[in-house]
């Protein structure tokens, strides 16, 4: 196992999955229904067709569970647990109908969790030995968030703040829009971080080295060096030193990620780790047998 991980809030994985079980059935499976004997049981195994991370194991279970309470999910491989191509990851048995009507909700959660939860651990292994953390960001799936960042954690990053209000985030926009105002950066730090809640995270962007010493005034806590060169990265996290922690991002890929890692900086923000990874190929084989 990559690391301990927790498991997600079942009330809202049912939540979810209910949603997505109605988006492909509606008013009923009209295939299943009229063609598969409601005598059948189905005996699946979900089968790994490359190489992976597991991740999403209680949304493939619930899948099948809210489809038919009788299916029984079993599995071989959990959450944050590397695998193999031709390894059993879980075991679905029940009747028929509800196993092969849960079928592409139960795989399209745990084909896509997983290739994030793989992609991700890619990246942590790519700056393994440095101090670096692979973390994710806000470009994820709208209301998928929670499913997308777990998946992050099984693969063995780290998640950033979760949404608009947990961390205070000054970026080139919300900076370009204070300087239009007339509004001296320092200052304006200064008396945010003032009025924070105890506990939120304080950071700011910069994509110029001459902006830091302005952010460090303010109390940043937190610098985020956006599309830096490497050279400027290096020196960028000398400056800084110990006054605040420092935050790569822009430009960053597998080509790219250990030589940012290597320059000392705290953190690698990666948003291609939800925006960008591909669905692992796991295939649900079903054989039929019926009911006793």
């Amino acid at each position: 196992m990559i690391s301990p991980v927790p498991e997600l809030d079942q009330t809202i994985v049912d939540a979810k999955v209910a949603e997505a079980l109605s988006e492909d059935a509606p008013t009923g499976d009209v295939t299943v229904d009229n063609i598969i004997p409601a005598d059948l049981n189905a005996t699946a195994a979900l089968t790994a067709r490359e190489p992976g991370v597991m991740a999403g194991e209680q949304l493939f279970e619930a899948a099948f569970r809210l489809s038919d309470p009788r299916i029984e999910v079993t599995i071989e491989i959990h959450d944050g647990m590397p695998f193999v191509a031709g390894d059993c990851v879980a075991t679905v048995t029940g009747p028929a109908r509800g196993v092969l009507t849960a079928e592409r909700v139960g795989l399209n959660f745990v084909q896509r969790l997983s290739g994030i939860a793989t992609l991700t651990h890619r990246y942590v292994e790519a700056v393994a030995g440095t101090s670096a953390v692979i973390l994710d960001t806000r470009k994820t799936t709208p209301t998928l968030r929670i499913f997308e960042r777990h998946a992050v954690v099984c693969g063995g990053g780290t998640n950033h703040r979760f949404s608009l209000s947990h961390g205070f985030m000054a970026k080139d926009n919300h900076l370009a829009v204070l300087a239009a105002g007339g509004k001296d950066l320092s200052s304006e730090l200064q008396r945010v971080m003032g009025g924070l809640a105890p506990g939120i995270p304080f950071e700011v962007e910069v994509d110029r080295l001459d902006q830091i010493d302005a952010v460090l005034a303010g109390g940043a806590e937190i610098v985020m060096l956006d599309n830096f060169s490497l050279d400027d990265l290096a020196r960028a996290v000398a400056l800084i030193g110990d006054r605040a922690r420092t935050e790569a991002s822009g430009g960053v890929n597998l080509t790219t990620v250990r030589d940012i890692a290597e320059t000392g900086v705290n953190t690698i923000s990666v948003g291609a780790l939800t925006h960008s990874a591909p669905a692992l190929d796991l295939g649900l084989d079903i054989s039929l047998t019926p009911a006793t």
